[in-house]
């Protein structure tokens, strides 16, 4: 079972990777704009972006987009990590795109890539929701205290109060959320991976539960507790960098 964990679990880690790292860059600057045109068209925008991320199952978005990307359009790749026509480059950290560039292959990392982007932007949709809205909110309480005023009197220009001053301290209550998104991202990748034909760990302990296979169910889903609990403290460590006031 830990040999099977060390094949697939690296699959998972790079599809929700990836699918965090695009819900950070694309919620957070989303999130700003939202707080700083509040009541205007972009912050409704932002909003009728971020309620539609929450309210779509991820199953529907990821067979809507295989439908028109794949299917009719053929734009991107089907199910799975890589084309059969594609040699995989050797194993060496389980990360297809880290092994295909140690190795030089760069066939395998452009198909590896274009097989990434669905299941990365299904599975980022909704962690994009959650962060453009905590950051929205976050924003919009810094941004009415009295140190915003003061920099704002001081004659400092808004982008530099707004990314310095209020950013800043708006990112606690964000990096909190990014965490248990991350684990809301593993544990949502059971049904991506199912889609997609990914082969990760949400699709191992979906194969095991369909087959009995209770050791592997476990195992998966304790390991997922596990790095889950890992995340949440470094999210907890990531404070003292973001507060100089935190000491631990």
């Amino acid at each position: 079972m830990s040999r099977d964990i060390g094949q697939f679990f690296p699959a998972t880690l790079e599809l929700t990777l990836t699918a965090i790292g695009l819900a950070i860059i694309l919620g957070v600057p989303l999130g700003v704009i939202s707080a700083v045109t509040r009541n205007r068209p972009p912050d409704h925008g932002a909003r009728i972006f971020s309620i539609v991320g929450v309210s779509m199952p991820v199953f529907w978005t990821g067979l809507v987009l295989l439908l028109l990307f794949y299917y009719h359009l053929g734009w991107l790749p089907g199910p799975g990590r890589l084309d059969l026509t594609v040699i995989p480059p050797p194993s060496r950290t389980g990360f297809l795109l880290f092994d295909s560039v140690l190795s030089g292959n760069w066939e395998a990392f452009r198909n590896a890539l274009a097989h990434l982007v669905m299941p990365a932007f299904v599975l980022g949709y909704l962690a994009t929701a959650t962060i453009a809205r905590i950051c929205r909110s976050s924003m919009l309480d810094v941004l009415h205290q009295e140190y915003i005023r003061t920099a704002q009197a001081k004659g400092l220009r808004p982008r530099v109060v707004i990314l310095r001053h209020a950013l800043r301290n708006a990112l606690i209550p964000t990096v909190t959320v990014v965490g248990l998104v991350f684990g809301g991202l593993l544990e949502g990748s059971v049904l991506t991976e199912t889609i997609f034909a990914w082969p990760g760990l949400g699709r191992y302990i979906t194969t095991g539960f369909l087959a009995l296979d209770y050791p592997a169910v476990m195992g998966g889903t304790l390991y997922i507790a596990v790095v889950f609990s890992v995340a949440n403290l470094l999210v907890d460590i990531a404070y003292a960098f973001l507060d100089p006031k935190i000491r631990f």
